[in-house]
């Protein structure tokens, strides 16, 4: 099934090899194949890079729980540690995603990839030793690219609203140091890979980070009132968007095959919204289909 198709939770199956086939994708570098409806089930191999910022922390201790094996990237060991203890399933991986010579060793065996890296929109702290919008946004993402397997059957990014409303109001002021265009360019350099991608673009982040809390604790974290969201195709979502949802929207995601090679924007509302139930989440994701998959996939 093409990710025109109707958007189905794919459960474990014994047939997976089978239903995977090859295409080239519209905007894909020339001569690329990649892999369409390959789910990531329970069991894989995920590698998160971002896994202590503020949503890969939590994406990771959800990733854990649903029972996914966790390859922490980092600088630090030490940080992982701190973060996650001696968490089950989970490994930490030495790499700087701005150095494309330590990245091969941290990438052979995953069966998917997870970049939810980020810094400061505006000068700070955070862009010492060279982690500025350029550096984490475009150049980070293109190296990780490059080194992942060809067997890899998910590359997920997040990025942000605005990448394409970068001169208009209120974002031409968030872009003044570039973070929204560098962005854009990482989704680019995704998209032309030819690697099965799942871009999100979370409006602006809320609900965290929880820096000291452990695994058990972050499970527990919720968004109050506000924990329906909203998803879209296009990048026209404007508010805020819960860091426990969009980590839940990607854990999700990973069993969906109709997400694949398209782009969506989050965000988060007043209500219950579809709390971890794959079959909601599902339905979220097939109600907002992209109208342009019909025509990519002749």
């Amino acid at each position: 099934m093409s990710c025109a198709g109707a958007c189905k939770l794919q459960r474990p199956s014994t047939r997976l090899q089978a239903n995977r086939r090859a295409v080239v994708r519209p905007f894909s570098r020339p001569g690329a194949l990649c892999v369409t409806a390959a789910v990531v089930e329970p069991g894989s191999t995920v590698l998160v890079a971002g896994a202590t910022g503020g949503v890969g922390q939590l994406l990771t201790a959800k990733l854990l729980e649903r029972g996914y094996k966790v390859r922490a990237l980092s600088r630090s060991a030490d940080k992982v540690r701190q973060q996650f203890g001696d968490a089950p399933g989970l490994t930490a991986t030495i790499a700087d995603l701005r150095d494309p010579a330590s990245l091969p060793d941290a990438l052979e065996g995953v069966d998917a990839v997870v970049c939810c890296t980020g810094t400061t929109a505006f000068p700070s702290k955070r862009w010492d030793g060279g982690n500025n919008p350029e550096q984490t946004d475009f150049v980070s993402v293109r190296n990780l690219v490059t080194a992942c397997p060809k067997s890899l059957k998910r590359f997920t990014l997040t990025t942000s609203a605005g990448v394409e409303r970068s001169s208009q109001f209120p974002f031409f002021i968030l872009n003044a140091f570039g973070v929204l265009k560098y962005k854009r360019m990482g989704e680019e350099e995704v998209e032309r890979s030819g690697l099965p991608y799942f871009i999100l673009r979370p409006s602006r982040l809320t609900d965290g980070p929880y820096t000291s809390y452990d695994v058990n604790t972050l499970l527990k974290a919720t968004s109050g009132s506000r924990q329906d969201v909203q998803l879209s195709p296009r990048d026209d979502l404007v508010g805020e968007a819960s860091r426990i949802a969009v980590a839940e929207a990607i854990v999700q995601s990973l069993a969906l095959d109709c997400v694949e090679g398209h782009k969506y924007a989050i965000g988060s509302k007043q209500g219950e919204g579809p709390g971890q139930d794959p079959a909601k989440w599902a339905a979220l994701f097939r109600s907002v289909q992209p109208p342009v998959a019909a025509a990519a996939s002749r």
